[in-house]
């Protein structure tokens, strides 16, 4: 079989340490040299790592692992040789023979014959924005879950805002719920603080907000809007840092920002995601394979089984979505 690269290393990357196995040419014509050894995930330990396989002039590093302990193995690595970040579903090994030098070993066979392909890995630069936009989109995530549960403590005490505002984290609904915890807890004095289009639904407002809300539910509701203020503020912040931080692709989201139903943020996270390059994909349908979009291809003896879609980027997918149905939703485009 045809040797794609002389000297390589195959790396099984665990949470405490990692099994190296080294292939290079032996001494023998012919014949290759193995070795395997197995190094703790410290700083230290990866630094002897790195020493080693530049005393043994490798050119290539394929890594496999579970989660996210990849990362500082690989960042340590790629400054001084090629990295590559193999999926786990491409290097099963034999059934029977599964262990981690055995993965080590089999991963160093794999990219020593070109035959498996690495998983897109962004530079630094935007590395640094995923983890903000990631970051941010985990808070926006969190302060939904909380306004489900301020909608829960609601129900709870017989007030059905919701039925009546459309969103009850808006002005004329924050105004309620802040005059409710306060102690207010007559329906026709607290219809009174509907602010524009919702003023007219007065008597449908005095309905939803007669109740039984008291100080137990005003101590819960209390509580999670100090928690949704506070994921306010956090989310503001990263968009300061994200948006600092977008200044070198600034150009690509002006362009990307046309798109019918692509907004600000959207094409934040899209950068962020797929990067600024897009060469690596050699066509849209990879790309939008790679973000798990496309429907799946299952088809034997002529007949068609489940097509669903494969797992891909979350992040892409998801933001994706939005985009669409936000596109959707727009008119003349």
């Amino acid at each position: 079989m045809e040797t794609f690269a002389e000297r390589v290393a195959g790396i099984d990357i665990g949470k405490a340490d990692v099994k190296v196995c080294l292939r290079v040419p032996s001494t023998r014509v012919g014949r290759r040299h193995s070795e395997i050894r197995t190094f703790a995930t410290t700083t230290r330990s990866l630094l002897a790592l790195r020493d080693w396989l530049i005393e043994e002039q490798v050119t290539l590093v394929g890594m496999e692992s579970t989660g996210e302990y990849w990362r500082p193995v690989y960042y340590l690595l790629e400054e001084i040789v090629e990295c590559w970040l193999i999926n786990p579903q491409h290097i099963k090994v034999v059934p029977g023979r599964k262990s981690d030098v055995s993965d080590a070993a089999w991963i160093a066979q794999l990219v020593e014959h070109g035959l498996v392909r690495p998983s897109f890995v962004p530079p630094p630069p935007i590395r640094r924005l995923r983890d903000l936009t990631r970051f941010r989109s985990s808070l926006i995530h969190d302060k939904t879950r909380q306004v489900q549960r301020l909608h829960n403590v609601l129900e709870d005490a017989g007030i059905k805002l919701s039925l009546v505002a459309t969103d009850i984290m808006g002005v004329s609904g924050r105004l309620m719920i802040s005059a409710l915890i306060a102690g207010q807890r007559e329906p026709e004095q607290l219809a009174e603080l509907a602010l524009g289009r919702l003023k007219k639904k007065n008597a449908a407002l005095i309905d939803a907000l007669t109740g039984r809300f008291d100080d137990h539910h005003g101590l819960l509701a209390q509580m999670m809007l100090d928690q949704i203020d506070s994921l306010d503020a956090a989310v503001a912040k990263l968009d300061i840092q994200i948006d600092a931080s977008i200044e070198p692709f600034r150009q690509i989201q002006e362009h990307l920002v046309t798109i019918p139903g692509v907004g600000k943020r959207a094409s934040e996270v899209i950068i962020a995601e797929t990067g600024a390059d897009m060469a690596r994909f050699a066509t849209p349908g990879h790309l939008s394979s790679w973000a798990g979009l496309c429907p799946g291809n299952n088809e034997s003896a002529g007949k068609r089984f489940s097509g669903k879609t494969r797992n891909g980027n979350a992040w892409l997918c998801g933001i994706l979505g939005d985009c669409a149905t936000a596109a959707a939703r727009s008119k003349n485009t």
